[in-house]
């Protein structure tokens, strides 16, 4: 049973009249996230990819620094939704607890909860590392994200966020309905295998947030493209950061804002 998606019987309109057909919808959840038996947040997202997604928010967040600092985690079916129970390290839960933040996650925000303006720009070092990559590589994997994004082409409701290698090639990809949730899930997936967050290209299906810029630049990523629009603080952020921003990817053409040197021709 696939539980990202659901059949609504809906009446579409077309060619002068309405049908009854069946239509294929996302499914969006509230998903909690417990550390240490404590809720921190609770965030609306696909409930696919959870346990990429607990650990790409602990990392991107700055709940943990690593891997190896997530000891335990458990997923557990509630009525209301799920909840993704983890054990961290004793001294980044007693970090957790300063923080005296408790998230209500939705869709299109990243400030829900925050409670000062301190935790909304956390300081981060600059990225030192990141993959220099052809242009016209970033244009071929732009052509093979669509084969990556099935539960898009199935609901048209869906954000894809893909790991990118240096020659182009989509090494991995994750979907939900929310931008943050699939960068976090596919953060979390790079984690997982270990993989090395200077050697590729992170590539998200929306525009370019201050919070992308954040996440990405929190764990090392040195290079983030967008198929829409960066925001003005997104593009000075990535500038500080040392970060290399992308934006309009599209067939053919695309804008580099800041640190051009990742991308040649």
């Amino acid at each position: 049973m696939n539980l990202t998606m659901m059949a609504a019987d809906v009446r579409r309109w077309g060619d002068g009249g309405t049908r009854p057909v069946v239509d294929d919808v996302a499914v969006e959840m509230p998903i909690a996230l417990e550390y240490n038996g404590v809720s921190f947040a609770v965030m609306l997202a696909s409930p696919a990819d959870l346990e990429d997604f607990a650990l790409g928010f602990s990392l991107t967040e700055g709940i943990i620094a690593r891997p190896r600092e997530l000891l335990d985690l458990e997923r557990a079916e509630l009525e209301e939704g799920i909840a993704i129970k983890m054990t961290i390290q004793t001294e980044r839960f007693a970090g957790l607890r300063q923080r005296r933040r408790n998230l209500a996650g939705r869709t299109g925000c990243g400030l829900c909860g925050a409670e000062s303006l301190g935790q909304v720009f956390r300081p981060l070092p600059p990225v030192t590392g990141g993959v220099a990559c052809r242009a016209a590589n970033l244009q071929g994997a732009l052509r093979r994200l669509r084969e990556c994004q099935p539960l898009q082409q199935a609901t048209g409701a869906t954000h894809a966020a893909a790991w990118i290698a240096q020659d182009g090639g989509i090494l991995l990809s994750r979907e939900d309905v929310g931008r943050h949730n699939a960068l976090d899930k596919m953060i979390g997936a790079v984690a997982a295998a270990r993989g090395d967050f200077g050697a590729g290209v992170a590539l998200v299906t929306s525009r370019a947030s201050y919070e992308l810029v954040q996440k990405a630049a929190a764990v090392g990523i040195g290079t983030l493209a967008a198929i829409s629009a960066p925001t003005s603080l997104a593009i000075e952020m990535a500038e500080r950061l040392n970060l290399t921003l992308v934006g309009f990817l599209r067939q053919g053409s695309h804008v580099v804002y800041t640190h051009p040197g990742r991308i040649h021709d």
